[in-house]
């Protein structure tokens, strides 16, 4: 099936490309989620709009993007956990937690999925987590852990 990508789709391409895929992949998938058109002679001439759009979103959102990162690299982010008498956490700190703090740190919204942790966070201290803002800008959050009492 030759599909039209209206959107980027990790490990198939960006808004724009032409892609070939199976019938159940592109009907089942791609389609229902808005993710991509159909090919057609016709929507050949829909290729050009989606990129100029797609260019002109990447360099506006790329600027953005390092605009972002600065302020979270310099931001003070704090997340509160609930901590026993014994000094332990209760479960551990969740990326829905991190974007709260964010939040409500410095008023920026991020997508969750775009967190990067090497462990998960289970002490109460100094941490780094790196956010992936767009492709090519990565910041380095800097995340202190602590308790709510």
């Amino acid at each position: 099936m030759k599909l039209i990508l209206t959107r980027e789709v990790p490990g198939l391409g960006n808004a724009g490309d032409v892609v070939t895929v199976k019938d159940g992949y592109g009907r089942n998938f791609l389609l229902p989620r808005g993710n991509a058109i159909v090919w057609s002679k016709g929507g050949e001439g829909q290729i050009d709009g989606i990129k100029r759009a797609r260019t002109a979103r990447e360099i506006r959102d790329l600027d953005h993007a390092k605009e972002i990162k600065n302020k979270l690299e310099s931001s003070n982010v704090i997340v509160k956990v609930k901590v026993g008498s014994s000094g332990t956490m209760f479960g551990s700190v969740t990326d829905k937690a991190i974007v709260a703090a964010i939040k409500s740190a410095t008023g920026e919204t991020v997508d969750r999925h775009k967190i990067k942790m090497d462990k998960h966070i289970k002490k109460v201290g100094k941490y780094t987590v790196k956010i992936a803002l767009e492709s090519a800008v990565i910041a380095n959050v800097p995340i202190v852990v602590v308790s709510d009492k």
